[in-house]
């Protein structure tokens, strides 16, 4: 059997080494940038949903967020009926560099891509999209502490 996920697993490591380095002039790294279109492009997320939607623990996504605040990219708005949780929006500061992402995440797409037909492309979204569904239910499985049988 070929080694899909490690392909998988390079491209996407190449692809955030490439954000880390263009990014780190407006002070971006460590994937923040991940968080910040995320709460850009679903204004009031909770951060639990946040980090199921990056897949991330929600320690990781707690720091994440914690510093892009520091950094005022973000800000923690209380929820207007449940005062206990608060809702994440981008300040004009996250909104102001939010092209600049959209932007290189476009671009990586299309080199990714590039030399793929549309129908291709667009069975190769199929296909990764089933591969993400089968490792979701891994991942929330070991989330609540299980042990996977191998």
């Amino acid at each position: 059997m070929r080694e899909i996920l490690r392909e998988v697993g390079m491209i996407a490591r190449a692809l955030d080494s490439i954000s880390n380095i263009e990014f780190k002039e407006i002070d971006l790294t460590k994937g923040q940038y991940l968080y910040l279109v995320r709460i850009y492009e679903n204004p009031g997320i909770i951060q639990e949903k946040l980090a199921e939607m990056i897949k991330v623990d929600r320690t990781t996504a707690a720091r994440a967020i914690q510093k892009l605040e520091a950094q005022g990219f973000i800000e923690k708005k209380d929820d207007e009926l449940n005062k206990k949780i608060k809702r994440l929006y981008t300040t004009d500061k996250g909104a102001q560099v939010y092209p600049n992402l959209k932007r290189e995440g476009d671009h990586s797409n299309a080199v990714a891509l590039a030399g793929l037909s549309e129908e291709e492309a667009e069975t190769l979204f199929q296909l990764l999209q089933r591969v993400r569904m089968n490792v979701e239910v891994d991942w929330e499985y070991v989330k609540k502490g299980n042990k996977r049988e191998y």
